[in-house]
């Protein structure tokens, strides 16, 4: 956890860098808001950031946006009027502390962005054979390749894979190659040299030096543009990048995890994967089986998530039914831990008694959770919804499939994008056209009805 303190913070500077540090993480601080960007613009990272409520946090905060730096905003100060604190989150802080600093209220912020709220959570034995595979791997310098479903814990098993690893004290840097726009990817990863192009106004480092001596991990790289992948293999095999207007190379020092839910021996088949960068990449596969796989996974990650959502809600924790959990493994969880997750969250604020039943267990729009279900009721679904089509054109029919995925996946792009076999890019254009022509688009973590 890499905490960067912008400001005073009210003459409680020292106090506050304490608590941070006993609770483990690195403090680093500055004075002003354009200091904050510069040193983050240079690389060094930050987690999370406390910045005095007193500077312009908003200055801060559309900065870093401008410099597509992400790293939440907490404001802090002493003696502040409610106007100002509210003030600060409307302006985008995640929060706002009151100083003189809580040591628990401090270690409840840095818990929340900290990677302790998404441990792995393995107790099916097919889930602990992969497990084991990553423990045996994660000391070599070797690149990995996780595979998988959407929402099985890509993420997480990287990070499980660099904690094991003797880098396990230098950063963790992740980089979602389908969320950023392909012009922007490149300088993204290398980074650029001030005005290699329109909007440079100042020299950026990339993820890649960011990661120096530690891990990057490369999530969905499928989505990565052939021409990058060049520039990636390169980088890979020489141990140095090239930053966007650069003259010279520069060395880096670092562990490449990459993430997919695509079959990349078929992209390469079609032409839009290169097979040398999928053999740098493929030294180790590390295959994390879809949640359906590993029901003991299922009822253990269930658990998780019911204490986790109780205590973030501040209810009584109450586990599992036993009708629940045969709700529960019988499911085929097409989105895998992330649908789960948000089942259980719905769950915890439905749920009545002191046990969570099945009745609690809702899909998004507040229909029941269903589960495998017999082939004699899966076909009469089949044929309602067949009769409730006739008459639509195709493409009305593709934007109500699309939509009602969307939806099942509480606005998650990516996730939407898996389980209607399509790119990412091939959704993100089909939503704006259905923006354009004024139909309503759930937003990330929303439904249309929510919406």
């Amino acid at each position: 956890m890499r905490v960067l303190i912008v400001g005073s913070l009210g003459g409680q500077l020292s106090a506050a860098t304490k608590i941070a540090m006993d609770r483990g993480a690195k403090v680093a601080h500055v004075d002003t808001v354009e200091q904050a960007t510069a040193y983050l613009r240079a690389g060094r990272g930050a987690d999370l950031l406390m910045v005095d409520v007193s500077l312009d946090v908003g200055a801060l905060i559309a900065a870093n946006e401008q410099e597509r730096i992400t790293a939440p905003v907490v404001a802090c100060g002493v003696n502040v009027q409610p106007q100002a604190a509210a003030g600060a989150i409307k302006a985008g802080a995640k929060e706002f502390i009151h100083l003189p600093p809580e040591p628990e209220l401090i270690a409840a912020v840095l818990a929340a962005v900290s990677d302790d709220e998404r441990p792995l959570v393995a107790r099916d034995p097919a889930m602990l054979e992969v497990v084991q595979l990553a423990e045996r791997i994660a000391p070599a310098e070797a690149s990995v390749l996780i595979t998988g479903e959407s929402g099985v814990g890509k993420e997480v098993m990287a990070r499980f894979v660099h904690k094991k690893s003797k880098r396990a004290a230098k950063p963790f840097v992740s980089v979602n190659c389908a969320a950023i726009p392909e012009n922007l990817l490149e300088s993204e990863l290398f980074g650029h040299e001030k005005g290699a192009f329109t909007g440079a106004v100042a020299r950026r480092v990339g993820k890649f030096e960011e990661a120096d001596g530690g891990t990057l991990l490369l999530d969905e790289i499928s989505e990565m543009d052939v021409r990058l992948q060049a520039k990636l293999l390169r980088a890979l095999q020489e141990r140095e990048i090239d930053r966007v207007g650069g003259t010279k190379p520069v060395k880096v020092n670092i562990r490449v995890i990459a993430t997919s839910n695509r079959d990349l021996r078929k992209a390469v088949t079609d032409g839009v994967f290169r097979e040398d960068l999928l053999f740098r990449l493929n030294v180790v596969n590390l295959a994390v089986p879809a949640l359906r796989e590993r029901p003991e996974d299922a009822l253990a990650l269930a658990d998780h998530f019911l204490k986790k959502y109780a205590k973030a809600n501040g209810v009584e924790y109450r586990p599992l039914s036993d009708a629940a959990k045969v709700q529960v493994t019988s499911r085929d969880w097409p989105g895998n831990v992330r649908e789960l997750e948000n089942a259980m969250h719905r769950a915890v604020l439905l749920g009545a008694g002191s046990e969570i039943t099945p009745d609690a267990i809702r899909m998004p729009d507040g229909r029941p959770l269903s589960g495998g279900g017999s082939i004699a009721q899966t076909a009469r679904t089949a044929a309602d919804e067949a009769i409730n089509q006739v008459g639509k054109t195709v493409a009305e029919v593709e934007q109500d499939l699309i939509l009602d995925t969307l939806d099942h996946c509480l606005g998650n792009r990516t996730h939407a994008a898996n389980i209607l076999g399509i790119s990412i890019r091939t959704l993100r254009n089909k939503l704006k056209l259905y923006s354009d022509s004024g139909v309503s688009i759930p937003q990330p973590g929303e439904t249309r009805a929510a919406g």
